[in-house]
C-alpha cells in the first residue's frame, strides 16, 4: 500500500524551498538542485519568488472567452490558477509582464485563468502576442503587480510603424481612445489596431498627464508609507475618456515639431534601429568646444538636470548668433539631440500659412504644449524672422506672433518651477526686436564665430576622420592656417571639392595637392559679398619699388610670420599703409601683388562707393566692411583714392556726409573694438586733401612716397615688358634715356603703343624694332605736372 501511495502524484503541484524560499514545480526539483537560488538573468527553470512568476511565453490557442470581445482578450494574460494563488493575484487585476532580456518594453495586461499549456505557461493571444512581444514566443518571462500608482493620461502620442500619410484618417485617433479606454500603457508599448480592414501598428512615443502630486506637507501617512515601497522603473498611464491620442510620421505636429526622448522619428523599425547606432551628432562639430560647453550648462540648470539655488536667477533663453554657415542649427540640434529631452520645433516656413491667424493659433498652443511636455526645449530657428525690430514695417499678423512670443517667455520667466528652455538662432541679431533682448528673455548671447585657425583644424580632422587621407597633420595643419576666414560650411566645401578632384585624378586617397585646388576653388562665405578675383600678379612682375615692397612685407608679412620678434620687441605692428605719388606709379598693382603673394582675404573699397544719399547708410557701410574684414582676418582693406574718403574737414569742399564717413572710418582704425589682424593700405594722389587725424601714428602709421620711376626702375619695368615681346635691335639703355619723367603706365603704354605701330606696317610682323619705340614716344608724353611734383615735394618737406 504505501508503494503504491508513494506513487500517487502530490496534490500541490508547487514545492517550496526551505533554502531559497522559492516555490519550483515538482518536475523541476533536480535541476533547482544545482541552481539555488536560482538566477534571474540566465533562468535554467521557471519558479516563483516574492509573489513573481517566472515563466515561458506561449501563444493561447482556444481563445474563445464566453462574455468577452475579442479586442478585450487581446488585453488579457492567461496563467494557472495555482500561480494565480501562489502570486496574489486575482482575476481581473491588472499585472506587468516584462520580458528577462529587457528586449521589449514592460507591458499591462489583465491576468485571467487558465489550464492550457503547462504550469509555468503565460499566455497571450496572437494580438496580444504581436503588439507586446511582436510575435516572439517561447521566451522567459516574468509576471507581477503593478508596485506604482497608475496616473490618467492626458496626451499620447504614437509614431505610426507602417502606414503612410494617406492612409490617415480623421477619426482614427478617436478609434484607437475608443478601444485602449482603461487600459493601461507605457512608453515603448506598440498598439495594434484594425481601421478599414487594414492593422495599423503605432508605438507610444510619449504619454503625459497635468496630475500633480501633492505637497509633502499634505501628504498622508498611507502616502509616505507608499514612497518607501518598491517602485517600478516604468510610469504606467490608464486611458480615459478624455485622453488625447496624437499620431505622427515624421513627428509634424500642426505648423511645428514635437520631438519626444530620442529626437529622432522614422518610417519604420529598420531606419529606427539605424538612427540609434548613428554616431553622436555633438562628436562630428568641432571648433567649438567652450561654446559647446557653456549652453550644455545652461540648459541643463534650467531642465533641472543640475540643482540651482535659486531657479528664479535661471537663465531660460539663449541665443546663438554669429555669420551663416558657422555652425549655429547644427550645433543646437545636436545639444538638443544630447539632452535627450522633449523639444518643440517651431519652424518660420510652417508657421504661416493661407491663413493669418493660424500662426497666431500656433504659438497659443506652443505655450500649452511647453507646459504639458515639460521638461521641453523650445526651438527657434532665425528668430529674426519672426521677430522684426520695430523700425522695419510690421504687418499686424507680425505684431500679432511677436506679442505671443513675448507672452511666451514672460510666462516661463513669471513660473519658475517650470523646466523649459528657449533656445534660437539668429545670423542678424541686431535685425531682432530689441524687447527679446533683455534679462528674463533672450538674456544671454553667445556668439558661434568664425572659426581660428585651430578651430579650422579641429573641424577639418572630424571632416576627414573616416575618409581615405594621404595627408599627415602638419601639412593638415597649413591648410587650416590658408583657409582664412573660412566657416564650417566652407569647410565641408572644401572637402568635397578636394574630393572630387582626387576622383577625377583616379586616386583613390585625397592628397595635399587635392586640398591645394580645393584652396583656389572655395571662397569664403562671408567674403562673396566683397570678395574681388585679385589679378595673378607677383612682386617679380612690378619692376623696382624695393622700399615700398620691404615697408608692405613688415606690415603685412612678418606680423603673420615672426610674431614672436614684435612680442619679444615690446611693439605692436603698423595697422595702416598709405601709399601717395604720381598717377601710374603701380601704387594699386602693388596692392594687387600683396593679396596675391601674402594669400589674405583682400577687401578692395573704392571710396566713392561707400556714399549714400540715405542717412546713415554710408557709416554703416563703413562699418560693415571693417566687421567683414575682422570676420575673415587676417585680411587686407584696400582703399583706392582714399582722399574721396578721408578729405579734410576744415575744406570747405567737404559735406556733412564726408566728414560722418571720416570720422566712422577714424573710429573704426583705432576705436574700442581693435583691429585685429586686419591691415589697411590706402593709395592716393593727393596727400595734401587728407584729414590729418587719419595719418597720425596708430592709424596710417606708414606714409610712403612712390615717386615718379628712376632711371634703374625704367630699366626693370622695360626689361619685364620687353621679355614678353619679339623685339629686334632694341636698346634699352637708350629707351630708359628718352624716358625721363614718365611714369611706369606711361612706360607701359609706350611698349604697347610700338607693337601697335609694328603691326600697323604689316599685320603679319613678327618683332617690334627701335624706330616702333621712337614712333610711339612722339605719341606717349610724360603727363604728370610739374605743379602735381611740387605739391609731393611741399608734402615731404612738412
Amino acid at each position: 500500500m504505501s508503494g503504491s501511495k508513494s506513487k500517487k502524484k502530490p496534490t500541490n503541484p508547487w514545492f517550496q524551498c526551505e533554502k531559497c524560499k522559492v516555490n519550483i514545480p515538482h518536475d523541476s526539483l533536480d535541476i533547482h538542485c544545482n541552481d539555488c537560488p536560482p538566477s534571474i538573468s540566465k533562468l535554467l527553470h521557471h519558479f516563483i519568488k516574492d509573489e513573481v512568476l517566472y515563466g515561458v511565453l506561449d501563444n493561447k490557442i482556444n481563445e474563445d472567452i464566453k462574455g468577452i470581445s475579442s479586442y478585450d482578450r487581446d488585453n488579457l494574460v492567461f496563467v494557472n490558477q495555482s500561480c494565480m494563488q501562489l502570486c496574489n493575484f486575482a482575476i481581473g487585476d491588472h499585472v506587468i509582464l516584462r520580458d528577462i532580456r529587457s528586449k521589449y518594453p514592460p507591458c499591462a495586461h489583465i491576468v485571467w485563468p487558465t489550464e492550457e499549456k503547462s504550469l509555468v505557461s503565460i499566455l497571450l493571444t496572437k494580438n496580444g502576442l504581436d503588439s507586446s512581444f511582436e510575435g516572439e514566443k517561447d521566451i522567459d518571462v516574468c509576471i507581477s503587480k503593478i508596485m506604482s500608482p497608475v496616473i490618467e493620461a492626458q496626451r499620447v502620442l504614437l509614431i505610426g510603424i507602417n502606414f503612410k500619410n494617406k492612409e490617415l484618417f480623421p477619426d482614427l485617433s478617436n478609434r484607437i481612445q475608443r478601444f485602449y479606454l482603461n487600459r493601461l500603457l507605457t512608453e515603448g508599448n506598440q498598439i495594434l489596431i484594425m481601421y478599414y480592414g487594414k492593422m495599423f501598428k503605432f508605438e507610444v512615443k510619449l504619454i503625459k498627464s497635468t496630475e500633480e502630486k501633492s505637497s509633502k506637507g499634505s501628504e498622508s501617512l498611507e502616502d509616505r508609507f507608499n514612497e518607501l515601497a518598491l517602485k517600478d522603473d516604468h510610469q504606467f498611464y490608464k486611458v480615459i475618456k478624455n485622453t488625447k491620442f496624437y499620431i505622427f510620421k515624421y513627428v509634424s505636429y500642426k505648423h511645428y515639431t514635437i520631438y519626444c526622448k530620442t529626437n529622432f522619428y522614422c518610417r519604420n523599425e529598420d531606419e529606427y534601429n539605424k538612427e540609434l547606432v548613428k554616431q553622436d551628432l555633438l562628436s562630428t562639430i568641432g571648433g567649438l568646444h567652450e561654446e559647446i560647453s557653456e549652453i550644455r550648462d545652461l540648459m541643463n540648470v534650467a531642465l533641472g538636470k543640475i540643482k540651482s539655488i535659486s531657479r528664479s536667477t535661471i537663465s531660460r533663453g539663449v541665443l546663438l548668433y554669429g555669420s551663416p554657415g558657422t555652425g549655429k542649427t547644427l550645433l543646437a540640434k545636436a545639444l538638443i539631440k544630447e539632452s535627450n529631452t522633449n523639444v518643440i520645433n517651431i519652424s518660420m516656413t510652417e508657421l504661416y500659412t493661407s491663413s493669418n491667424s493660424d500662426a497666431e493659433d500656433v504659438l497659443k498652443q506652443t505655450l500649452k504644449d511647453a507646459i504639458i511636455f515639460s521638461p521641453v526645449i523650445v526651438f527657434i530657428d532665425e528668430i529674426d524672422s519672426f521677430c522684426p525690430s520695430k523700425t522695419s514695417r510690421l504687418t499686424d499678423s507680425d505684431k500679432k506672433v511677436t506679442a505671443h512670443l513675448l507672452n511666451l517667455f514672460d510666462y516661463i520667466n513669471e513660473n519658475p518651477d517650470l523646466k523649459i528652455f528657449i533656445l534660437a538662432t539668429s545670423n542678424k541679431p541686431d535685425s531682432i526686436d530689441s524687447t527679446f533682448r533683455r534679462c528674463g528673455r533672450l538674456d544671454r548671447e553667445i556668439e558661434i564665430p568664425t572659426p581660428n585657425p585651430n578651430g579650422r583644424l579641429d573641424i577639418l580632422k572630424k571632416l576627414l576622420h573616416d575618409v581615405p587621407l594621404d595627408v599627415d597633420d602638419n601639412l593638415l595643419r597649413m591648410v587650416a592656417n590658408a583657409a582664412h576666414g573660412f566657416v564650417g560650411s566652407d569647410l565641408v566645401a572644401l572637402c568635397s571639392r578636394a574630393a572630387l578632384h582626387s576622383t577625377k585624378r583616379g586616386d583613390t586617397k585625397i592628397c595635399m595637392e587635392d586640398l591645394k585646388y580645393a584652396l583656389t576653388r572655395v571662397r569664403p562665405s562671408a567674403m562673396r559679398e566683397v570678395q574681388i578675383e585679385v589679378p595673378d600678379v607677383k612682386w617679380t612682375d612690378i619692376g623696382g619699388q624695393s622700399k615700398l615692397k620691404l615697408i608692405l612685407r613688415q606690415a603685412v608679412e612678418w606680423p603673420l610670420k615672426y610674431p614672436e620678434s614684435f612680442i619679444r620687441m615690446g611693439i605692436t605692428p603698423p595697422r595702416g599703409v598709405l601709399m601717395f605719388g604720381p598717377p601710374g606709379c603701380s601704387k594699386t598693382m602693388i596692392a594687387k601683388a600683396l593679396a596675391t603673394e601674402s594669400g589674405l582675404n583682400f577687401l578692395s573699397i573704392k571710396g566713392p562707393e561707400l556714399f549714400s544719399k540715405w542717412v546713415g547708410e554710408s557709416e554703416r557701410a563703413v562699418r560693415e566692411v571693417f566687421r567683414k574684414a575682422r570676420q575673415v582676418a587676417p585680411s587686407v582693406i584696400f582703399f583706392d583714392e582714399i582722399d574721396a574718403l578721408g578729405g579734410e574737414r576744415s575744406s570747405g569742399s567737404s559735406t556733412s556726409v564726408q566728414e560722418r564717413v571720416l570720422a566712422q572710418l577714424l573710429t573704426e582704425l583705432d576705436g574700442v573694438t581693435p583691429l585685429g589682424d586686419v591691415t589697411v593700405l590706402a593709395a592716393t594722389n593727393r596727400p595734401d586733401r587728407i584729414d590729418k587725424a587719419l595719418l597720425r601714428p596708430g592709424r596710417l602709421d606708414r606714409i610712403v612716397y612712390v615717386p615718379l620711376p628712376d632711371d634703374d626702375t625704367r630699366k626693370e619695368i622695360f626689361k619685364l615688358k620687353l621679355c614678353k615681346m619679339p623685339v629686334t635691335n632694341v636698346n634699352i639703355d637708350e629707351l630708359v634715356n628718352l624716358t625721363e619723367g614718365y611714369s611706369g603706365a606711361e612706360v607701359n603704354a609706350v611698349c604697347h603703343e610700338a607693337a601697335m605701330k609694328a603691326l600697323e606696317e604689316n599685320l603679319k610682323s613678327e618683332s617690334v624694332e627701335m624706330g616702333h619705340f621712337q614712333e610711339a614716344l612722339k605719341i606717349i608724353t610724360p603727363r604728370t605736372s610739374p605743379s602735381l611734383l611740387k605739391i609731393y615735394e611741399d608734402y615731404l618737406k612738412q
